[in-house]
């Protein structure tokens, strides 16, 4: 979610503004306040660090939908007030840009 390379800093900003910039280097500035993330298996996983939930919720991700979570990612969310929600299934079901 976060690249290594962005952990010299503290600001939550920074964080946000590279958030899946590996996979999609524009997907941040795509994100509008209220959108919900629908993901599949293991959301999370890999990432231990409490800058990829504050990412999220920095940019203004309301949810995280997933088929399942990282334990450890889950448990910084949901210590971060970023709603996490096990939902099995669902992300067969959405496509990226759905309204739901």
């Amino acid at each position: 979610i976060i690249a290594g390379k962005y952990l010299g800093t503290t600001d939550p900003n920074v964080f946000a503004a590279h958030a899946f910039e590996a996979v999609d280097p524009a997907w941040a500035k795509s994100v509008q306040v209220g959108d919900l993330i629908v993901a599949g298996d293991n959301f999370g996983c890999g990432s231990s660090r409490e800058q990829a939930p504050i990412a999220l919720k920095t940019l203004g991700v309301s949810a995280i939908l997933a088929n399942s979570f990282a334990r450890i990612f889950f448990r910084n969310s949901i210590n971060l007030g970023l709603p996490v929600l096990e939902c099995p299934g669902l992300r067969r079901k959405v496509n990226a840009g759905d309204v739901i």
